[in-house]
């Protein structure tokens, strides 16, 4: 009988559903609360990975995100965050998930599954031996993820993954894995759980340090976010007016002038 992932192990609660909402919550939180010292051991593969990723982005190419379920919308929620939040353009970094978009909002029967689907999904894109692609499992054995980067790998592809159990064919499939075992889920197999957590975790920071390490950040700031709302544009107004020690008033006008946090900062530093 083949072993388990990490993943499917037996959670160590029991007789859940007797538990008062308390009881719930501060059992939940206490598993929550492991999460994090788990991601701190795997620093050092995440900083393996960022590191030859930034090498490839800074030569012109792509992230690439594949996954199916919780896994693939975590994935698309994060590369989706980069254009508003760095100002980069929206095909730098892209989540792909099993069963197209309609998987975000409702699950897709049997996505997972198909092992030549993924590639499918990332030829769409017209990924090439420039980019990155990072596949993300729980398990570390999702067949669509695995298809993915095995096909990614043999063309010359950097493949990194964030899995939660170790010594998965996932993690033996890529250049550099990134494992995160965060132990039963509180409910037996609900990787939405701490496994999703680890995985949200990972891949801020993933996509965080690749932004700063190309420049998309100035001291603490996020010079480059897209101006799309108020709040966002008072925030630019406050960065400016810190900066450069003026009004906010006249922050504002700057902004609204130059148009970027970023373009304001450099015509006053001319």
């Amino acid at each position: 009988m083949a072993k388990l992932p990490d993943t499917e192990n037996s959670s160590n609660y029991h007789d859940i559903e007797k538990m008062t909402t308390k009881e719930i919550l501060s059992m939940i939180n206490k598993e929550d609360r492991t999460v994090a010292e788990r991601v701190a051991r795997a620093l050092p593969q995440i900083e393996a990975l960022v590191d030859l990723a930034y090498l490839k982005m800074n030569e012109g190419g792509r992230l690439f995100y594949i996954g199916s379920g919780t896994s693939g919308r975590l994935g698309i929620v994060d590369a989706s965050e980069c254009p508003p939040t760095f100002g980069v353009p929206h095909d730098l970094v892209i989540g792909v998930i099993a069963g197209g978009d309609g998987a975000i909002r409702k699950a897709v029967e049997f996505a997972e599954d198909d092992t030549s689907q993924a590639w499918s999904d990332l030829l769409a894109y017209k990924i090439d031996a420039k980019d990155v692609l990072v596949g993300i499992a729980a398990s570390g054995s999702t067949p669509y993820v695995l298809g993915g980067v095995e096909k990614a790998k043999s063309l010359g592809v950097l493949t990194g993954c964030i899995v939660c159990s170790l010594d998965s064919p996932l993690s033996k499939a890529v250049d550099l894995p990134v494992e995160v075992p965060v132990g039963p889920e509180f409910i037996t197999g609900s990787t939405r759980m701490k496994s999703g957590t680890a995985q949200k975790l990972v891949l801020n920071m993933i996509s965080t340090s690749l932004m700063i390490r190309l420049g998309r950040i100035k001291d603490n700031r996020m010079v480059d976010m897209q101006l799309s709302n108020k709040k966002l544009e008072k925030r630019g107004a406050r960065m400016i007016a810190e900066e450069l020690e003026i009004p906010e008033a006249e922050a504002s006008e700057l902004l609204k002038e130059y148009g970027s946090v970023r373009a304001a900062l450099q015509a006053r530093e001319i």
